[in-house]
């Protein structure tokens, strides 16, 4: 994917790795038990936020596309071909597609950031038995935390799906030192015991309104 770069006149982009999973809802529900404390205002000055690669069974080049709210208190990414499907035929790579993408945030200094929460939407068609996953894994570059979030989707199921990654504590970026923040997400289906039907499960639309969101956290370095 071509290097994308959004410019904000005040914000933060979020990071953090301790995220907790919450249980799937239908896309227009809101999260309103947010654990994650209250943040400093945003930064004075430019924040830039570039997205340097994206790659992936599940965003090939021009297939994903990332903004940042006009409030700079989310950032977002829309995918146009990230599905996962099992079953009537499909090759077994058709089961499992994933994306990984790497940004760099540039705040003013004496600013750094973290993600306080990380919202997935998409919709699936699963048959009885199949099963859809949703995987997303989040660190800074050179530093060894990890955290994986899994999240599960039994078949029956014909409709819109959210999940959101709730922080638990918040891991900031180091501050003054400019740290690529990494996330890998997956999708994975399980045809289950009917392999004639096809079953499948998508972080996308044809109306492009399927997206992934990040909500931004900032604070003031010591």
């Amino acid at each position: 994917m071509p290097r994308t770069r959004l410019a904000s006149t005040a914000a933060a982009f979020a990071a953090a790795l301790a995220l907790s999973a919450a249980p799937a809802v239908a896309s227009d529900a809101s999260d309103a038990t947010w654990p994650f404390p209250p943040t400093e205002p945003p930064p004075p000055g430019q924040v830039e936020i570039d997205l340097v690669n994206a790659n992936g069974s599940g965003c090939a080049p021009g297939t994903a596309a990332a903004s940042v709210a006009p409030d700079k208190t989310a950032f977002t990414v829309t995918y146009s071909e990230y599905l996962a499907q099992a079953g009537g035929g499909s090759s077994p790579i058709d089961s499992r597609k994933n994306c990984q993408l790497a940004v760099l945030v540039s705040v003013p200094q004496g600013y750094t950031y973290a993600i306080a929460r990380a919202e997935y939407r998409g919709y699936a068609d699963l048959a009885d038995g199949a099963t859809g996953t949703q995987k997303a894994s989040y660190y800074f570059q050179g530093m060894p935390q990890t955290e994986a979030v899994t999240h599960e989707l039994p078949g029956p199921y014909q409709e819109n799906w959210q999940f959101n990654d709730r922080a638990n504590v918040a891991i900031y970026a180091p501050c003054n030192a400019e740290r690529n923040f990494n996330i890998n997400t997956e999708l994975r289906v399980d045809a289950g015991s009917d392999p004639d039907r096809v079953s499948w499960m998508a972080m996308d639309s044809t109306d492009a309104s399927i997206t992934t969101t990040y909500v931004f956290s900032w604070k003031k370095c010591d």
